[in-house]
Order: structure tokens, then C-alpha cells, then sequence
């Protein structure tokens, strides 16, 4: 016999196997969103932190009774509701327990419940449970009177609230965290305070949008504070339900003091990112530390306790603090980002929800409960208020009443031939038969009557309710603002509007370093502590490895976070950042400038310049090899595509040579290679503001053989003071076969600015700049040097405006590097030849000049001063001066 011939003909059930499967696997997938992993928007609550909260309130662990085992509440949760392991019922009581997770815990918590380095809780069977009062107030106060409704449990011995009668938008006060099949929630905590203000701010305008419940919601509150970054984040969860939310810890950086050593700084943490693990924070940051990914860290310890959390992360000396924090946020958990995902159960199905939809959501269930209370409420005052006036009419006739009873042969009798002769119900005519004797009394009655009366106007009033909506939402913002005074807590979490993307910009120090470009286009970034201050007259460093054919072209200062604007010849402009230059040793010779800019063989870098800040206050002045000039403002190179810009444009056979920064009550200096200079306004009468792509005015005129070989800027104030002096100072005629040319300006070396002449054999000064007088541009200009040597011809190679707190740094044709104060330079006058800045080698010359503003002066930098300055002083003559 076959087995389908043992089998009943009418048992077999023919079905498709896919739609069998389909239908099974929906089954499942919607009682674990409904009955498990999501949230009910109206309470905020799921299946088994309700099933907790209902269980001990039936056990009476209310917040002013003593506490009770936690494993006394799962065993009851576990007999009566929720059929599952223990183990994920203790977990769920747990995290309802933990400060560090909900905004405010919804159970009183006695004993070890975790931690916020992910410490395991104790057993259950160690510690004690009993509701929190905002539990009690918030979410337990109306389910006695028939506010939710009720079900039975999974084996029909119980029954069990479908909803608790949540007074307060209890899903966004703590937030909630799930995944389902198909889907998941991830929702933020937030304020309470904040909660109750947006809830009035909709009872009171229907209308009002998402973006203008932030004026009252303004983010999340986390419970372990910290910052969060940006407000784009929250307003896209706010208005879409989905966000990216950008939290970062707080940290602090502080000097620690140490007995016996040096003073160390270090960083200290104490606030986490929300669900941040602080031991495993920790261990990362010391793994990576070991790894050489994270520099500048010399020890880490945790000291924290009960006051507070403190991470204290010790630097080595020569850290920079903010970049290895902005490491430890770019690289470690220290900076994290919440993913909002609002979603919740909206009548049994999930929905994703904007910030307007929860609370409307909620505002109408809390609508809901309000008015099943207030029927309750109604039904049960009409319920008294009618055994009162039984009780009434039978005061009214008590002697045929009590006749009535007397004669009656049983209790039946009697409540029938009270509601006949009467006309009492058979509920009167019960409550007139148990009637106690003492309330007979004139007292009792006139209680009654009172009773009677004040029931009348509750009925009158609990009606009104019921008929104005105005009242009912009257009464909801009163309770929810009784909730707020006596539980709400500032904000712990600072919002911050900055966004919290790091760029490389942030984790790169910004050091003072120098740049040198040579002739042929190799480039190379070097730090200025590279180069300690010399003597004057000493030989200096080698700063390069040059080719024979190759030269120092472009040497300047700047700081790691500034702009490079580079100019070519043929009048573009390219950007790149000053950190994006690769560092070079001193012996190296760098990388090519093909390498960083996209500029064309043909094309060669003539001025490059730091720019830290694009203002609208300030111009770029632009001169080219035929002398002519612009001005442009500095806005205008402040977004430079990657393949650059027109800066000026060019004549034929022209050329882009100098660009400097001024603005416009400064003054301009310009230097030409056989000693002479002219100074003029940098104002709109001289030289008008003019676009990008325009070629400028005439600066100077030069003699026969003559060429432009400088540019620089003086300050405003500066010109503003040669002005009032007039033309007596200025107007020294000194020419370069004077017989005083070397004269030495006797005055205080820290007056300036000054005019720093230097030639290509080596020779420099400081001549005042009282002695070049303003003219008008397009001039031939004032001598500003006498030339000592004529075979080979000694020439300008550089004319700078300095100040006496700035350090002077030369660089050779052979790549050799000088650093030496600017004060150990004499201040002569303009006819005088300088004294010898560097000493050089027979075939070498000064190829390029620049000036590093000086952080401070050593000892022995001024010693050598003080030696020069004297030897300087007993060489010269009253006769020379």
C-alpha cells in the first residue's frame, strides 16, 4: 500500500509551494516588526518593555515602595506575557535602567546595570528593580481608568494593555533602536523640555512645518552629551525621517603639572559620542598609536569615576594638541556619526516619520486616552450621582421606606415594591436596602445632598470636555507642562552649527616653513627650524642640491595652511595648499612643479605668493618684466579652477614677473637692477582697481640697459607719516660717486620699517624709508645704492621693505641657504654700498631674498648683535658720518 493510500483522501491539501512560502514568510516578517522589533509611536514602547513596565505595576513596585529582585519582575514577565528566554527580558530591563542609554531611565536601578564601557550587569538575580516616578506619572497615571484597551495574553490567562496612556512623546524622549525583517529604526533621544515645547507650539498652530518645530526641538539630547556638528543632519531627519547625524565627543586640552619634569600637554576626554564604548575608544586609540597611524600620543589612562568621565591622553613635546585631536576625531570613534532612521508603528504599520508626524501622531492618541479618561471618568460620576438620588428620595420618604422593609418577608420583596412604589431603579433600590442606619442623620444627608450637587457640576464639566476640543487640548498641554516642570533637565548635548567633516587641513599642523622654487621648476617644502639663525658674514647652509645649469629662483616664507598662488610667465594663475608641497631636506632637490600644477613646458613660474585669507580688503599689485602695472582684488583668485586662471594680460614678448599683496592706503617700491627706486601710492589715483584679464598702466621709467628687479608693499601709516614730513628728508640728493655714500644712519635699531637693498656679490644695508619720498608713478625714482664692485658688475638682486623683528634668509645660485636677524644689518643711507651680508664663493651670487617674521630671538643671536653693532661703532669715523 502506497502512503497516499493511507492517508484520509480529504486530508490532502493541494497548495503551491511558492505561494505557501510567500504567505508564511510575510507571517513571520509581521510579527517580528509588530510584536518585536519596532516601536508603537504612540508610547514609544515595544512588545517586552511594555510587557516589563504593566508587570511591575501590577506588582506595586511603584517609586515609593522598597525595591524587588529583577529576577522576581522577568519571572512574572515571563510567566503572564512574554514567552521568551529570560535572558532578552533582563537585557531590555536593563537598558531601561541605564542613565547612558535612555534621556531619562524609566526604571530605578539598585546595583551593578552596566556601564558605559560596555561592562556586563550583574545577574538578576543580584539586583533590585522598581519604577522611576516619570514611569509612573509619564506612562502609568490613566490605565486604570480604561484609557488603552486590553488583550489577552498568549494563553488567554491575562490580559495585558495593547498601548500604555504615555502623557509625553516618550519614543522621542529616549528613543528606540531595532531591526526587523526588511527593516530597521534607529531613533535619537531628545529633550524632554524641548518635547513638551514643540507639542504645545503644534497644539497651538495645526499648521506649523517640520523646519519650524526646530526653533523648539533643536536636535537630539543624548544622555552621554557631547556636541553634534551641524544642523543639516537633523533637519533632514527632522523633514524626511533619514539623517546623518555627526556627534563628537568633548575634549578639552589642558597643561598637566608634573613633579620633577617637564610640564606636558594633553588632551582630556569627558563626554563620548552616543553608544561610544570608552574602553574600547581607548584601546583603539592605543593600538593606533602602536601602529605609528596616530602621532604625537605618549601615554593614555582612563581616570575616570563616580564625579565624571576623564580620559587623559598625555602628548609628547613636540605634539601639536589641536592636530592630534583633530586625528583622534578624523581616525577613532571620538567622532561618530548617529544614523536616523524614524520609523515606528502607526496603526499596526510601519511608517518612516518626520518630526511634525510624530508629534501629530502621538497628539491625537494622547486625544484618544484623554477622552476614553474623561468617558470613564463621566460614566462613573453618573453611576454615583444616581445611587445618591435614590439615596435622596429615600431620605425624602423614610418612614414609608422603612415601613416598606419592615414588612417585606425577604430582601426580593422589598427591592421589587421599592422600585414599584417609587420609581427607583433596581441599583437604588440595592443601595437604599444596604444603606447603613447612621446615615440616617440629618449630617449624613446633608452630605449627601453636597455630594449629590458637586457631582452635578463634575458631570456639567466632564460633558463640557467632551463637547469642546479647546478644553480637551487645554487640559493635554497643562499635564504635559506639569511633566516638564517636575522632569525636565537642561540640554546636555551643545549644538554646534559648524559641519563636522575634517579635511586634511585640519590634521596637518600649520608650521612656519619656507618654499624654494628653482630656475629649471623643481619645488620643495622645508620647516624653518631647519635652519638655526648665523652671524652676518658667516657662509651659511647648503638649503638644496642645484644642477650646475640650475638656479634659486623663488624663496619665500609661509605657513603650512596657506594658499600658494603660483604665477607663470604668461600671466595664470594656479592654487595649491602649502602642505600639499612635498617636504625636502636640505640636501634634496625636490620635485617638479609639473608634478602640482598643470602648467605647460613652455610655461614657467615667475612669482609665487602665501595667502592665508581671500579678503575684499586687499589687492593683488601685478608688474611685468616691461614695467608695466595693476592692481586686482585678492576675492577675485579665491576659487581657482584646477587648471588655473587669467591673472593680466600680456603684450607681446611681455612677461608676469612680481605680485604682491596691498591694500589700498599702502604704498608701492619698486627697485631696479642698476640702483634706482621709486615709491608711489597704491591708491586709486595712482593705480586703479582693474579686472583679471587686463594688462595695466606704465610703472617706471628706466634708463637704457636698465630692468625692473623688485617689487614690495609699505604700509599704509608708513606713507601716510612721509607725507607729513615733507620733501626736507626725503629730498637728499645723494649720488653714487658721493664721497659720504658710506654713511651710517645713526638711530635706534628698533625704528622701521626700512628699504633692504641687497646685491648679488653679496652686499646689503637698510636704508630709512624717510629717504624715498613719494612721487608719482611712471617716474625715473631716487638712487637706492652705490655699487662697490664694477668687474664682474655688481648689481640689485633684491629690494625688500623689512621690520626690525623679522629674520633675513638668503639663498645662492648653488643652493646655499643663510638665516640671520635683519637688526644685524647696518642702516645706511642710500648712497652707501651695505656691508657684506653673506660671504660667497668665487663663481656663486645671491639668486633670491626672503624675509620669515622671527618668533623669537636666542642669546646668542643677540650677542653676535652686540659684537657686530660695537666693532661697526669703533670702524667709524665723525668724519664718514
Amino acid at each position: 500500500m502506497t502512503f497516499s493510500q493511507e492517508l484520509p483522501q480529504e486530508r490532502i491539501i493541494p497548495t503551491d509551494l511558492r505561494d505557501e512560502m510567500s504567505r508564511s514568510y510575510l507571517e513571520y516578517a509581521m510579527s517580528v516588526i509588530v510584536g518585536r522589533a519596532l516601536p508603537d509611536a504612540r508610547d514609544g514602547l515595544k512588545p517586552v518593555h511594555r510587557r516589563i513596565l504593566y508587570a511591575m505595576h501590577e506588582l506595586g513596585l511603584s517609586p515609593d515602595r522598597p525595591f524587588r529582585k529583577c529576577a522576581r519582575v522577568v519571572g512574572d514577565v515571563i510567566g503572564k506575557y512574554h514567552p521568551h528566554g529570560d535572558s532578552a527580558v533582563y537585557e531590555a530591563l536593563v537598558r531601561m535602567a541605564q542613565d547612558f542609554s535612555m534621556r531619562l531611565p524609566l526604571i530605578n536601578g539598585h546595583g551593578n546595570f552596566g556601564s558605559v564601557d560596555n561592562d556586563p550587569p550583574a545577574a538578576m538575580r543580584y539586583t533590585e528593580c522598581r519604577l522611576q516616578a516619570l514611569t509612573a506619572d509619564a506612562l502609568l497615571q490613566d490605565i486604570e481608568q480604561e484609557t488603552v484597551d486590553f488583550a489577552d495574553n498568549y494563553d488567554g490567562s491575562q490580559q495585558e494593555p495593547t498601548v500604555m496612556p504615555s502623557r509625553i512623546p516618550q519614543l522621542l524622549l529616549n528613543g528606540s533602536s531595532g531591526i526587523a525583517v526588511g527593516m530597521a529604526t534607529n531613533i535619537p533621544p531628545h529633550n524632554l523640555g524641548e518635547l513638551v515645547d514643540g507639542l504645545i507650539a503644534l497644539i497651538h498652530n495645526p499648521e506649523i512645518t517640520d523646519i519650524e518645530l526646530t526653533q523648539y526641538i533643536h536636535g537630539p539630547d543624548f544622555p552621554t552629551g557631547g556636541r553634534i556638528l551641524g544642523t543639516s543632519g537633523i533637519r533632514e531627519a527632522f523633514t524626511t525621517g533619514r539623517g546623518s547625524i555627526t556627534m563628537r565627543g568633548v575634549a578639552s586640552i589642558e597643561t598637566l603639572e608634573q613633579k620633577g619634569r617637564q610640564d606636558r600637554e594633553a588632551i582630556i576626554i569627558t563626554e563620548l559620542p552616543y553608544q561610544t564604548n570608552k574602553a574600547a575608544l581607548i584601546e583603539k586609540i592605543a593600538e593606533m598609536v602602536n601602529e605609528k597611524r596616530l602621532e604625537g600620543i605618549s601615554d593614555i589612562r582612563d581616570e575616570s569615576d563616580r564625579d565624571g568621565m576623564r580620559v587623559v591622553i598625555e602628548l609628547k613635546r613636540d605634539a601639536y594638541p589641536q592636530v592630534v585631536l583633530n586625528n583622534l576625531y578624523k581616525q577613532t570613534p571620538l567622532q561618530n556619526n548617529f544614523g536616523a532612521n524614524m520609523l515606528a508603528l502607526v496603526n499596526g504599520e510601519p511608517q518612516l516619520l518626520s518630526l511634525k508626524r510624530f508629534l501629530s501622531v502621538f497628539l491625537e492618541f494622547r486625544e484618544e486616552c484623554l477622552r476614553r479618561r474623561t468617558q470613564f471618568q463621566l460614566r462613573k460620576a453618573q453611576e454615583r450621582d444616581h445611587l445618591l438620588q435614590g439615596l435622596l428620595i429615600a431620605l425624602e420618604n423614610l418612614d414609608p421606606v422603612i415601613q416598606l422593609i419592615r414588612g417585606a418577608a425577604d430582601a426580593a420583596i422589598a427591592k421589587q415594591e421599592l422600585v414599584e412604589r417609587f420609581g427607583l431603579s433596581e441599583v437604588q433600590a440595592d443601595a437604599i436596602l444596604q444603606m447603613q442606619l447612621r446615615r440616617l442623620t440629618a449630617l449624613e444627608a446633608e452630605k449627601i445632598q453636597r455630594e449629590h450637587e458637586d457631582l452635578q457640576i463634575q458631570i456639567a464639566d466632564l460633558l463640557d470636555i467632551l463637547n469642546r476640543r479647546e478644553r480637551m487640548l487645554g487640559i493635554i498641554e497643562a499635564e504635559a507642562i506639569q511633566l516638564k516642570d517636575k522632569f525636565a533637565s537642561p540640554r546636555r548635548t551643545l549644538i554646534e552649527k559648524s559641519e563636522g567633516d575634517l579635511g586634511d587641513i585640519d590634521l596637518i599642523a600649520n608650521e612656519q616653513s619656507v618654499i624654494l622654487v628653482t630656475e629649471q621648476g623643481y619645488i620643495k617644502r622645508m620647516p624653518v627650524s631647519t635652519f638655526e639663525a648665523q652671524s652676518r658674514a658667516t657662509r651659511g647652509r647648503a638649503g638644496a642640491r642645484i644642477k650646475e645649469d640650475d638656479a634659486v629662483e623663488h624663496f619665500f616664507a609661509c605657513n603650512d595652511h596657506d594658499s600658494i598662488l603660483f604665477f607663470s610667465d604668461r600671466g595664470v594663475v594656479f592654487g595649491v595648499r602649502a602642505y600639499q608641497i612635498p617636504l625636502g631636506s636640505r640636501a634634496s632637490r625636490g620635485v617638479p612643479v609639473v608634478q602640482l600644477l598643470p602648467i605647460s613646458r613652455e610655461e614657467k613660474v615667475t612669482s609665487v605668493m602665501p595667502v592665508s585669507e581671500f579678503s575684499e580688503d586687499e589687492y593683488l599689485v601685478m608688474m611685468t618684466n616691461l614695467g608695466f602695472i595693476k592692481k586686482t582684488s585678492l576675492a577675485a583668485f579665491s576659487n581657482i579652477r584646477s587648471n588655473g586662471l587669467i591673472a593680466i594680460s600680456l603684450e607681446e614678448g611681455d612677461q608676469l614677473r612680481w605680485v604682491r599683496r596691498a591694500r589700498i592706503e599702502d604704498s608701492i617700491i619698486i627697485g631696479s637692477r642698476r640702483g634706482m627706486a621709486i615709491h608711489f601710492r597704491a591708491d586709486n589715483q595712482q593705480l586703479r582697481p582693474l579686472g583679471r584679464a587686463t594688462r595695466g598702466v606704465r610703472a617706471m621709467s628706466l634708463r637704457s640697459g636698465d630692468e625692473l628687479v623688485g617689487m614690495d608693499i609699505l604700509p599704509g601709516a608708513i606713507a601716510a607719516n612721509l607725507e607729513e614730513q615733507g620733501d626736507d628728508e626725503a629730498d637728499l640728493d645723494l649720488v653714487a660717486d658721493d664721497s659720504s655714500a658710506e654713511a651710517i644712519i645713526e638711530e635706534p635699531t628698533a625704528r622701521g620699517p626700512w628699504v633692504l637693498v641687497i646685491t648679488n656679490h653679496g652686499f646689503g644695508k637698510r636704508v630709512p624709508v624717510s629717504q624715498f619720498r613719494l612721487q608719482n608713478r611712471a617716474g625715473k625714482g631716487l638712487t637706492s645704492t652705490k655699487f662697490k664692485s664694477t668687474q664682474p658688475p655688481d648689481r640689485v638682486t633684491a629690494l625688500r621693505i623689512v621690520n626690525p623683528d623679522e629674520e633675513l634668509m638668503l639663498v645662492t645660485t648653488r643652493g646655499i641657504i643663510i638665516r640671520q636677524a635683519i637688526n644685524a644689518i647696518s642702516s645706511q643711507s642710500r648712497a652707501a654700498t651695505g656691508v657684506r651680508v653673506q660671504r660667497l664663493d668665487e663663481d656663486d651670487a645671491i639668486a633670491a631674498v626672503t624675509v620669515v617674521p622671527a618668533s623669537e630671538v636666542t642669546e646668542e643671536a643677540e650677542v653676535v648683535l652686540e659684537q657686530q653693532e660695537a666693532a661697526e661703532d669703533d670702524s667709524t669715523t665723525p668724519e664718514s658720518i
